[in-house]
């Protein structure tokens, strides 16, 4: 495909998935309240190799234990341990957040940073997590290359199946999804691969993509 009309196959995508899910609700369930974005970049680092239905559930405990960034910063990292304990990493994970909210209160103020440089000074932030603060704190552009989004944006032909690397991801969907749509598509993507794209067994049969779809199409055709 000419790069043309893989950016009407993205726009296509785009409006199919904002028929399926409307809200475009982020997975992890940090509350969207001023003041709470740090849970955010919490459980941003906590869903690493973990769902976020069971981050979710922990950090139901966790923000319990420590309402404040303050507090989780200056929090017994044993304690802490112990409760990320169910997201696997969790010394590592542990130690990340700890430090990550320290750093947010003592060097930026409590507010999170809205540029990816200073974003990925934060203790276990990478682009993912970069770009999930970007898009759902701040609104700006933000292509959140985790693996549905890795996954079904090769299915649907924008890239080789076999290509796997998230930046790779980043960078070519970026250039094929409006910016004032790379947030939400993200989120939706989520769900859509969640709910009928998924890894092992899709549910081609009933998919509303199923005709825009170049892995489809192209089993279709044999």
């Amino acid at each position: 495909m000419t790069k043309k009309e893989k950016k009407a196959l993205a726009a296509a995508a785009v409006e199919r998935l904002k028929e399926i899910y409307p809200d475009a609700e982020c997975a992890l369930h940090w509350g969207g309240e001023a003041g709470d974005e740090w849970k955010l970049l919490v459980m941003g680092r906590l869903s690493a190799q973990c769902t976020d239905a069971r981050v979710n559930i922990v950090c139901e405990t966790l923000f319990d234990r420590f309402p404040t960034a303050r507090a989780l910063g200056e929090g017994d990292i044993a304690e802490i341990e112990e409760i990320v304990k169910p997201c696997g990493l969790y010394r590592m994970k542990a130690s990340d957040i700890k430090r990550a909210c320290k750093m947010l209160c003592d060097e930026y103020n409590g507010i999170i940073p809205d540029e990816m440089d200073e974003l990925l000074k934060f203790p276990g932030v990478g682009r993912k997590i970069a770009n999930l603060l970007l898009g759902d704190l701040y609104k700006k552009p933000a292509i959140v290359a985790d693996t549905h989004c890795i996954r079904i944006c090769a299915r649907l032909g924008f890239y080789p199946e076999d290509q796997k690397d998230p930046v790779k991801t980043e960078r070519i969907m970026s250039e094929l999804v409006e910016p004032c749509e790379q947030s939400d598509f993200c989120h939706r993507i989520v769900w859509f691969g969640r709910e009928t794209c998924t890894a092992r067994s899709p549910k081609c049969a009933e998919c509303p993509l199923a005709d825009i779809c170049k892995r489809r199409i192209g089993e279709t055709k044999k």
